[in-house]
């Protein structure tokens, strides 16, 4: 079977969860078995998110094989419960790079290199692989039409309608404000970048209307007249309290019958009784948890932007749903944590998480709120810099000592627990930063008869996913064992420390890897439901 090609845009402001849709689309489809592959174009020169901050573009989704992505793949495996990889995510400076490595290679017999014709070529040959592996490929553009930079993106879009025809179907997410001063919906931000589109030579064949409350027939019949299309192919995402409904509600629409019938696919089966049935005992969930998540990259002025850490997130909501409980979320802000000296607010949490971090700035709060946790039995989940932390605050007021810190927050510390990789300092040396670090799926051995293996409910090898430059400093390893920090995880050929915790406490752990990347809807990861059932029992004791 040839494959087809369906491209997800978005119009009028950013943000709109065209990475949702995406997802939705692609479990719809693969409800009906059919064969599905995400990819995720995103128009900045970067070569991947890797050396981005989390502030500017969000989190950054490290795949197995080591590919720092977009967060949206996050969304794609979490839906989906697949593993995606390189070829599930392109960036217009992979392109450009490729193509004008093609051309010091002579690639193109001596031609003329031109951005018009051979970018959006380059972007086809790599959609059309993925096309070889499954019979429907998902392309979401990121930002929204009428952008600069995603003109080319768009041109490659508008080929391979022409070359594909009715193999190839779009569908544009746009955005219908309710402005708090009128009281109504408006229809016309979102007909202008259809115009916009059409300025691009792309006719939408879908149209995905966000919005804070479902559309009317009204307002679909202006938004079908603009788009030159049926009523029945507008379809309704209002906000959902619970993103993972997204699927469902547009199902209920018969979003899935308008994609096979206009992709010329036969309805084969409908499996969604699993999602439908969690979804469903997710609404009736009335016990709540609280857990706090201190970090650093959420706060801009004055909002809270959670992008930073969605996988975390996400984690935690799912294990909580599993365990019969609902999660309330409380953010601590570590700079603020420096300074202050009434942490009642964090000890009336269920549960603390540390997730990823850089550099030294909150580092101190960090290491505060481990010390609360440690020492009054809050449970504890520290998740690569959080690991970090709570070595060095067992090392300071446990072990005794002094100055105890990372290298990359304190390079003349006394003792440096926590220091640089060997094979890192050359890359650093040479400020070569970007794909330099430990990254992707590597093999961890978890130790017998610690919480580790108790919540992974096996001793053994296991894999998880990482992205760091530091690491657990051996030279302190037996002083840690001998003062009660219990080393549970270790590389398989037992040089790296991977995994730590205390024994003697509720839930105490670290990790060196991500767990929160590979927790997905239907199965979360038992880190997780093994930190939020130790939260359960502490709001219960």
């Amino acid at each position: 079977m040839s494959p087809r090609f369906i491209f997800v845009s978005g119009g009028v402001i950013s943000g709109l969860g065209k990475g949702i849709t995406a997802a939705s689309v692609g479990l719809l489809l693969k409800s009906q078995g059919v064969s599905v592959l995400p990819v995720k174009c995103d128009m900045y020169l970067n070569i991947d998110a890797g050396t981005m901050n989390p502030l500017e573009h969000g989190e950054i989704f490290v795949t197995d094989d080591g590919t720092e992505s977009d967060q949206d793949l996050g969304h794609y495996e979490r839906f989906l419960g697949i593993t995606l990889s390189s070829r599930n995510y392109i960036t217009a400076g992979q392109v450009y790079q490729t193509v004008l490595a093609k051309e010091r290679a002579l690639a193109y017999g001596g031609k003329c290199v031109e951005a018009y014709f051979s970018v959006p070529q380059e972007i086809m040959e790599r959609l059309e692989k993925l096309g070889q592996k499954s019979e429907v490929v998902i392309i979401e553009f990121g930002g929204t039409v009428g952008e600069y930079q995603n003109i080319l993106f768009f041109e490659a879009a508008r080929r391979m309608k022409i070359k594909y025809k009715e193999a190839v179907l779009f569908i544009h997410v746009g955005y219908l404000p309710t402005p708090s001063f009128l009281g109504e919906m408006k229809t016309k931000p979102l007909q202008m970048s259809i115009q916009q589109l059409n300025g691009l030579g792309i006719q939408p064949d879908i149209i995905v209307c966000r919005s804070r409350k479902k559309i009317d027939q009204r307002r679909k019949e202006k938004i079908s007249l603009a788009a030159a299309l049926e009523p029945r192919d507008i379809f309704a995402n209002p906000d959902l309290e619970l993103t993972y409904k997204v699927p469902l509600v547009l199902e209920e629409q018969k979003l899935t019958k308008r994609i096979l019938t206009k992709l010329g696919l036969k309805e084969k089966r409908k499996d969604l009784l699993s999602w439908r049935g969690l979804v469903k005992k997710i609404e009736k969930i009335q016990k709540k948890v609280k857990i706090g998540i201190v970090g650093k990259y959420y706060t801009s002025g004055g909002f809270t932007l959670k992008d930073s850490y969605v996988s975390v997130i996400e984690a935690v909501k799912h294990a909580a749903w599993a365990n019969g409980v609902r999660p309330e979320t409380v953010w601590f802000d570590s700079q603020k944590l420096e300074k202050e000296k009434n942490f009642q607010s964090l000890l009336a949490v269920d549960g603390i998480i540390i997730p990823q971090g850089w550099g030294s700035r909150g580092v101190e709060g960090k290491i505060k709120a481990v010390r609360l946790a440690r020492e009054n039995k809050i449970p504890y989940l520290g998740l690569c810099f959080g690991m970090q932390m709570a070595v060095i605050e067992f090392a300071r007021n446990v072990l005794g000592l002094k100055g105890a810190n990372s290298t990359e927050v304190d390079s003349q510390t006394p003792h440096p627990v926590i220091h640089i990789m060997s094979d890192q300092k050359k890359y650093l040396e040479k400020h070569q930063y970007g794909g330099t670090i430990r990254l992707g799926a590597w093999k961890c051995r978890v130790l017998a008869r610690t919480k580790l293996s108790q919540a992974y409910g096996k001793a053994g090898i296991i894999s998880e996913r990482h992205r760091h430059r530091y690491e657990f400093n051996n030279h302190y390893r037996e002083k840690f064992e001998k003062g009660g920090l219990k080393i549970s995880g270790v590389s398989p050929d037992r040089k790296l420390v991977e995994a730590v915790e205390i024994s003697d406490h509720p839930f105490f752990v670290g990790t060196q890897f991500h767990p929160e990347y590979k927790s997905r809807f239907l199965s979360p990861h038992r880190l997780f439901l093994a930190f939020i059932k130790a939260t359960i029992h502490k709001k219960t004791r």
